[in-house]
């Protein structure tokens, strides 16, 4: 029997069914690497954030909110992006105008540590990872599933400059393979939020939603944790 269906429909089904498949695999492989991760974190978060009484400092405090608060933006503005695309939207440019600027201010958040241009170095990467996502997310529509295998490799290319670019800056708290496992989970959480709101499985995105948050709470945490044991005189 000949399928009916248009072939654009059937290249949009495709192209979805590529990038569902890639989210599923990455999901299985790294819940082992994300759970050790995030002990990781915690343990390393214990110590790092207390100073020679056992205290948490204020400084401390504030600097682990205020990544938290960044990088909780980085996700719930990728969100809004997500579904005003999936939905077409009209508030979607002035959406994607403020996810962008989210990664502005998290490159300015490490510039008063190593230094502006490192800052303007990891913004640039950040928007090349959200202008990499939103090109994805048009070969998903368009149904172009080449143009979506190339995207997809460099959008895991980026993960890994930025992977890259974080253990130059701090190698001792930061560990590359760590880095990378904890990117390439971000993405594979991401892509399956997509996958979900792409296809109109609304409660599954908003499930993969607080899989995405969860994640990124465990980012920052360790990335503020590392820059406090990098500099614990600014955080006395």
């Amino acid at each position: 029997m000949t399928d009916a269906r248009p072939w654009g429909r059937r290249r949009l089904t495709m192209a979805v069914g590529l990038l569902a498949a890639a989210a599923v695999i990455g999901i299985a492989v790294g819940k082992t690497a994300d759970a050790q991760t995030h002990r990781a974190a915690s343990q390393s978060h214990a110590a790092a954030t207390m100073d020679m009484s056992g205290m948490v400092t204020a400084r401390q405090l504030a600097f682990r909110n205020a990544m938290r608060d960044l990088w909780e933006q980085h996700v719930t503005w990728t969100r809004l992006a997500i579904v005003g695309f999936a939905g077409n939207l009209p508030d979607l440019g002035a959406t994607e105008a403020r996810l962008l600027r989210n990664q502005h201010d998290i490159g300015a958040a490490v510039a008063p540590f190593y230094g502006r241009e490192a800052g303007h170095r990891l913004t640039v990467l950040l928007r090349r990872h959200i202008l990499i996502a939103v090109a994805i997310l048009g070969d998903v529509k368009s149904g172009d599933s080449a143009a979506l295998g190339k995207d997809n490799a460099a959008w895991y290319a980026n993960a890994n400059r930025i992977s890259a670019f974080l253990h130059a800056a701090n190698p001792h708290q930061w560990p590359l393979a760590a880095l990378r496992k904890m990117m390439h989970r971000h993405l594979k959480l991401t892509t399956n939020e997509a996958v979900a709101e792409l296809t109109g499985k609304f409660g599954a995105g908003v499930h993969a939603y607080d899989m995405v948050e969860h994640e990124i709470l465990g980012m920052a945490d360790m990335l503020s944790t590392g820059i406090i044991a990098q500099f614990p005189g600014r955080f006395s």
